[in-house]
């Protein structure tokens, strides 16, 4: 059996994955795709794209994250022809970055390579980031100049950083003398063909999904944003189609007959290497050993081997890309919800593929693993900064006698825009009355991942109120992800 056999094997069951998650409310809609080294072999949708019709492998979507891999790729091509040296300190690109005070007197200035591999020291931070798309280069800079938050020591440790790759957008407009958008497109999408791959719904010729969010049993549209200084970090939107040759470009390096590009097989292999181990607690529950190469994530798995992938979330959107080492075989789906973590079911519709070949190659079925929701415990408390505990005193407060305007003082902007302060405050009055929570009790229990983020519960009369923030990058520790969760005892 081929590996195009492998697929028809298993596509009813794939396309019932993406059905069922919107029967079940995930997202308006969802569209799906599987490839082999060569090209798209099958495709599905469901749902409303928004005009009455169901997507199809030419609907475009916003696929956020998925964008760092063509970041990756162009910064790459520019190494290729002498202009850039991946070891060059960002400072060198970014003059307003000397402003920022290192975290010790011996740290080195984040590098190209350590911004590429998440490895900078810079705090995750999607919620916020995912709202800075459309400010310009001087807004950057200026946010820049009122200093940054460090997780870790530049060049030592992982954390998901969209301000880094923000900061590669700038390198590439630098060196290459052209906005990042016209440079990504220049250099990478269109010389691939990739035409409906673009940074503005304006410039697609395709029908461009709306994105939504959940609210009171329906879904609430979305406004679209436009591209700026941060798309870099996931301004881009494309098809089924486009994206699954992208992953075929990329994945065709590791083939015996490497496809030509822009980039080289080299250099797509160079991409797709693990250069910088990912934390456990940054993919809970996850068998497989993960780790970031250049704009794209490489998991190891006991029976399938390397597997590359990355996803994509913004507002509205969640979008997710993965593929095989060593058969090429591939996965690509979007949504149009936001938080609908389409990578879940793109993860099991890459697994029954895998299988499916595996299955087919050995002549016998591949054991089945038990898929079991892990919930780690923790007794101890990552050393939190000065300003993360300012923080939650601070939202310990706000919990208690909730004001917009010390919301505004605590909070970055986009808390508010992510989920409304009305809908917010009633969320947490039913939280606590859920368990019956006592919101002047001491903490019962902490956990820190890393400095800048602190989930903490306070004790209830039939269970436990779990608190969780997480600050945005700037120096002035503001809390950019709130969440307030009952968690009921069980009876």
């Amino acid at each position: 059996m081929t590996g195009r056999q492998a697929i028809a094997a298993v596509v009813d069951q794939v396309d019932e994955l993406f059905r069922a998650r919107v029967e079940q409310g995930i997202a308006p809609s969802s569209v799906w795709g599987v490839f082999d080294r060569s090209a798209l072999v099958a495709s599905g949708g469901h749902g409303d794209r928004g005009d009455g019709r169901r997507p199809d492998a030419d609907t475009v979507y916003r696929i956020a994250s998925c964008t760092k891999s063509v970041t990756a790729a162009t910064l790459l091509t520019l190494v290729a022809r002498g202009a850039l040296d991946l070891d060059a300190p960002i400072t060198d690109f970014v003059p307003a970055f000397d402003a920022v005070t290192l975290p010790t007197p011996d740290s080195p200035v984040p590098t190209v390579r350590m911004l590429l591999t998440m490895s900078a020291g810079l705090p995750t931070d999607d919620p916020w980031a995912d709202r800075q798309e459309s400010i310009s280069d001087a807004e950057l800079d200026e946010f820049l100049r009122g200093g940054l938050l460090f997780d870790s020591l530049p060049g030592t440790r992982f954390a998901y950083s969209n301000l880094g790759y923000a900061l590669l957008g700038r390198v590439v407009a630098v060196v290459s003398g052209q906005p990042f958008t016209e440079a990504a497109s220049d250099a990478v999408l269109r010389p691939l063909g990739l035409t409906d791959t673009v940074f503005s719904a304006d410039a697609s010729s395709g029908f461009v999904v709306a994105g939504a969010r959940g609210h009171e049993g329906g879904w609430e549209p979305l406004p679209m944003t436009g591209p700026g200084a941060f798309s870099s970090i996931g301004g881009l939107f494309s098809t089924v189609r486009d994206l699954a040759r992208w992953a075929t470009h990329l994945g065709s390096a590791f083939s015996a007959a490497p496809e030509p590009g822009p980039v080289s097989p080299a250099d797509r292999r160079l991409m797709q290497q693990a250069m910088r181990v990912v934390p456990s607690s940054v993919v809970p529950g996850s068998a497989r050993a993960t780790a970031y190469g250049f704009g794209l994530f490489v998991e190891q798995d006991d029976r399938f081997g390397e597997l590359v992938s990355h996803s994509g979330g913004y507002p509205g959107f969640s979008a997710h890309m993965r593929w095989s080492v060593r058969d090429g075989l591939g996965v690509v789906a979007f949504e149009n919800a936001t938080q609908a973590k389409v990578s879940a079911a793109a993860q099991q519709a890459h697994d029954l593929v895998l299988d499916g070949a595996q299955t087919a190659a050995s002549g016998s079925p591949t054991p089945a693993t038990d898929a079991t929701d892990v919930t780690a415990a923790s007794t101890g408390v990552a050393t939190t900064t000065r300003g993360t505990r300012a923080a939650q005193a601070a939202v310990t407060r706000l919990l208690a006698d909730w004001r917009d305007d010390l919301a505004d003082a605590i909070c970055t902007p986009n808390v508010a825009m992510d989920v409304p302060y009305d809908r917010r405050r009633r969320a947490v009055a039913q939280a606590v009355a859920d368990v019956g929570a006592d919101l002047t009790a001491a903490p019962v229990a902490e956990y820190s991942a890393v400095p800048s983020h602190l989930r903490w519960w306070l004790p209830g009369t039939c269970g436990r109120l779990r608190i969780e923030i997480r600050l945005a990058p700037a120096a002035a520790a503001r809390v950019q992800t709130l969440n307030v969760v009952a968690e009921p005892s069980e009876r």
